[in-house]
């Protein structure tokens, strides 16, 4: 397994974190659970950690491999170290006298090391994208544009991978049109959702481990603090809500996770201080918490403990997140995008809108907070829907892949 630019086990909510690496981490405790040895390749971010991790249990390893300076790099810097990358995999399996069967990478810049790596062991590639290059550029004006380095990167990937995995058939028709790629190497697979992590928790526990008060409706939003994400379109939503007495303020609470909200305003990422600058200019500054990052662990209390999840998001893939919440009995409003818009069911496990709309995103959010009786029926769909997406179930398919390329 490769994980060039981003550790499975790396906190969630930074820059470069969020449901690739959990897809990543869970994917391969559940095949080590079904009796597949897994290895997991990432570019070693920081000289203090030990090159060689057990934290995925089944005997299968995370090994941060050193390709140019240990420390984290920008995405564009880390092109020139995929090969010292390759060549450390290949030094590792060589001193550990280990032959690889398959090589399942992630992301474009793994899928060119994982090129290095099939040359020199003849064996099969699978390959996810998670995101894609032209996808981002189409929405570029939330973030910043994807140079053409990964559009022909990318391009690379599709040519030398045996099998492409699309999360969702939006991503399988923009592979086709936007990269004119050959279909019959593609196959559909939804990420999974550990189940036996993420379930519903009585509310007044989780509420007693977030710290908001019983009595609040409560707003959650989770992932990186970038443009791309929308959660300015939240925070307008937000203050049309109070401005115009939809909600009682006093007892509404918004809670945002994700980015570093506490290092000086210097410091301070430019989204993170503008979204800090929107939430005073819209009078909501008591209402919107800004919290920072937050363990995998812990999350499953902050879903528990919402009325509803939130992803304004300008494009997803998938939205790992949004079935975490939903396996947790957290309804989710959601723009019509991508993933989202196959994953939540529009009236049923929760509301899409649609996209750069806060008018429509305020009036979802009042519809479901304020009518107890909607929100626990799509509370009670969203874990059933959620239940299909369970990690043996997806982790079987993609054995059923990985056989098919395997002698």
């Amino acid at each position: 397994m490769l994980s060039y630019h981003t550790c499975p086990l790396a906190t969630l909510g930074g820059k470069d974190t969020g449901g690739m690496n959990v897809y990543v981490r869970d994917l391969t405790r559940q095949l080590g659970q079904m009796g597949i040895h897994v290895d997991v390749f990432t570019r070693s971010q920081d000289e203090h950690v030990p090159h060689v991790l057990h934290d995925l249990g089944y005997g299968n390893r995370v090994v941060h491999v050193p390709a140019g300076a240990e420390v984290p790099l920008p995405k564009p810097d880390l092109i020139a170290h995929i090969p010292t990358f390759a060549e450390g995999i290949l030094e590792f399996a060589r001193t550990k006298g280990i032959h690889y069967d398959l090589i399942h990478s992630h992301y474009w810049m793994s899928g060119i090391a994982a090129q290095h790596l099939k040359a020199a062991w003849n064996v099969p590639v699978v390959h996810m994208f998670h995101t894609l290059g032209h996808m981002k550029n189409r929405v570029a004006g939330f973030g910043e544009a994807e140079g053409e380095y990964r559009i022909n990167g990318e391009q690379m990937v599709l040519k030398l991978a045996d099998r492409i995995v699309a999360a969702t058939p939006a991503e399988l028709a923009q592979l086709q049109w936007l990269y004119k790629a050959d279909t019959r190497k593609v196959v559909v697979i939804p990420p999974g959702v550990d189940i036996s992590h993420f379930y519903p928790i009585p509310k007044d526990e989780a509420r007693a481990f977030t710290e908001i008060p019983l009595d609040h409706q409560n707003i959650l939003f989770v992932g990186r603090i970038e443009p791309l994400k929308g959660v300015d379109l939240l925070i307008q939503a937000i203050g049309m809500m109070t401005r115009q007495g939809l909600v009682n303020r006093e007892k509404l609470s918004v809670t945002i996770i994700g980015g570093d909200p506490n290092v000086s305003r210097t410091e301070m990422t430019h989204e993170m201080a503008r979204l800090q600058d929107l939430r005073n200019e819209y009078g909501v500054g008591d209402v919107v918490a800004f919290l920072g990052k937050r363990s995998q662990d812990t999350l499953v209390y902050y879903y528990s403990a919402a009325d509803v999840l939130v992803m304004p998001s300008h494009y997803e893939s998938f939205g790992m997140v949004a079935l975490e919440a939903m396996a947790c009995g957290t309804p989710v409003v959601a723009t019509e995008v991508g993933g989202l818009a196959y994953l939540i069911k529009d009236g049923q496990t929760g509301f899409l809108f649609p996209g750069e709309d806060a008018d429509a995103l305020c009036h979802r959010l009042t519809a479901l907070i304020t009518n107890p009786i909607i929100q626990a029926r799509m509370a009670t769909q969203a874990v059933s829907h959620a239940q299909q997406y369970r990690w043996q179930e997806v982790a079987s398919q993609l054995i059923t892949v990985y056989q098919s390329l395997v002698p």
